[in-house]
């Protein structure tokens, strides 16, 4: 991989440098699907780093990490460009100093490859309403994490509120595979569902997130309880003819649960940031399910 640092410099120049490494390297940009713009801190970029690239795996982007510094410095922009035979894509972080934090948006928008998808990452907090953001209206998808919070269930509960199609949260990606399961519980007659619970560890986003979805597309009540985790450990439907379940107690394998069938043992493995990155990638249109999703958790 090479890395080449650039102090006190501006969009026009890091453009140029890519260009020059690109040919030096014999890597031209043809073959990137998307620019992802990740905003983020010194204090978590590294893992946002590392994430987005082992993301850029299966879709090979332009890494733009984006980093504010101290607002009280005089204006600059440092930049580190990173491009590597062995890793698809390309990387550039981006320092910003003094007012510059404020008009990110000016920095990263030259950036952004031609006639390709914008994603708008946030790994850490978030603004308020992503797609107001300046970044976020340069974005068609807009990532959030309400695991980063300090309050994750109000964080989502926020995101709810603040909702426009194109958002999505990782706290929902999380619970992809629960969902898959749940759908696969149904796939024989199990009766009519009356009343459900999800159950997982205290202030744990995704529970309400899964309760929502299933409360929605079910027609019935579902309740929220706290267990020992670690993240969501089972949920229980009840049926007019007997109750379905997914039993999680070891963050690797659940029991499947229903009614007149033998119970079923199954992978359901939490997954690292990166796997959770690539899915969401994977469409870069409206995730109308999350929509219907975080406005039922709204109502």
């Amino acid at each position: 991989m090479t890395s080449f640092m650039m102090s006190g410099t501006n969009a026009s120049k890091i453009s140029a440098q890519l260009t020059m490494l690109r040919h030096q390297m014999g890597a031209p940009a043809v073959g990137m699907v998307l620019t992802l713009v990740t905003i983020c801190d010194e204090s978590n970029q590294y893992d946002a780093v590392r994430a987005a690239t082992d993301a850029a795996r299966e879709h090979p982007s332009r890494i733009v990490v984006v980093i504010a510094r101290s607002r009280e410095e005089p204006i600059r922009l440092d930049a580190e460009l990173r491009i590597g035979e062995s890793t698809p894509g390309e990387t550039i972080l981006l320092r910003l100093y003094g007012d510059l934090t404020r008009h990110a948006e000016s920095v990263v928008s030259p950036l952004l490859l031609p006639d390709t998808p914008v994603v708008a990452w946030w790994p850490g907090e978030c603004p308020q309403v992503p797609a107001k953001d300046p970044i976020g209206l340069l974005a068609q998808r807009r990532i959030t994490d309400a695991r980063a919070s300090a309050d994750s269930v109000k964080a989502i509960m926020s995101r709810s509120r603040g909702y426009v199609p194109g958002d999505t949260d990782l706290a929902w990606t999380r619970i992809t595979p629960w969902r898959s399961l749940l759908a696969t519980a149904f796939d024989q007659p199990v009766g009519t569902v009356e009343s459900g619970v999800v159950e997982g560890s205290p202030g744990h986003a995704s529970a309400p997130l899964l309760a929502a979805w299933l409360s929605e597309r079910l027609d019935a009540p579902i309740e929220i309880a706290e267990s020992e985790g670690p993240g969501l450990t089972s949920v229980r439907l009840a049926t007019s003819a007997g109750d379905v379940s997914v039993t999680r107690s070891d963050s690797r394998l659940a029991t499947l649960v229903r009614p007149g069938q033998p119970d079923r043992r199954v992978a359901l493995a939490r997954r690292p940031t990166s796997e959770l990155l690539a899915e969401e990638l994977r469409r870069l249109d409206p995730d109308d399910l999350y929509g219907s999703a975080i406005r039922h958790l709204a109502a």
